[in-house]
């Protein structure tokens, strides 16, 4: 018995599917970050050349969040654990929307509170137009305060998937299980590659 069309055209799709996903083609390119420095929660330096040669995962919170930022932190010690760390593994990297009040102090307390210490995860914090410029210029996400303290900071609860010439090759939202799946499939296919491309 032969399949109707529309059982073909399935049949097509789902084969397409899979062999994208163990063809182990890269994920897209959407940007490239550019230079800057900031500080992180040790108190050194961090700039895009420290993070150069390195597959990370960018997020962005606040430690006076009133609602979201735990959960990020969260699923971003999620993502670490699912995949591999060291210096040839997934660096995590939080960036800081609310810099005025989270110094290296006030960051590096946040992280021990949250389990997200370690040598693989950096938060990081700097002058508030440096960040902003990376966030919306470098990232390309938005970022809004209207000066009204923690509850008017607005800030994308978005994962930045970044390569080792710190090229931006995906955007995964957090709180979405499927998309956090996407974004441990994307970066085990850029972790497995040679160098970038």
């Amino acid at each position: 018995m032969r399949p109707r069309p529309a059982s073909l055209l399935t049949l097509t799709v789902v084969a397409l599917r899979l062999a994208a996903c163990t063809s182990g083609s890269a994920p897209p390119v959407y940007g490239t970050l550019p230079p800057f420095t900031l500080t992180a929660q040790d108190n050194t330096p961090v700039t895009a050349d420290h993070l150069r040669g390195r597959i990370w995962i960018a997020n962005f919170i606040f430690t006076r969040c009133p609602d979201i930022c735990p959960a990020l932190t969260q699923r971003m010690r999620e993502v670490r654990r699912a995949l591999p760390a060291g210096s040839e593994g997934v660096h995590a990297v939080s960036i800081s929307v609310d810099p005025d009040h989270d110094t290296p102090a006030v960051l590096q307390d946040y992280a021990l509170r949250h389990d997200a210490a370690g040598p693989d995860w950096t938060f990081l914090t700097g002058p508030s137009e440096t960040i902003r410029a990376l966030i919306q210029a470098g990232f390309r996400l938005a970022l809004s305060d209207n000066g009204s303290g923690a509850a008017g900071i607005v800030h994308s609860d978005r994962f930045v998937l970044i390569d080792r010439a710190l090229r931006i090759r995906g955007y995964y939202r957090a709180t979405d299980p499927a998309e956090l799946d996407r974004l441990l499939a994307d970066a085990r296919r850029l972790l497995a590659m040679q160098s970038p491309g």
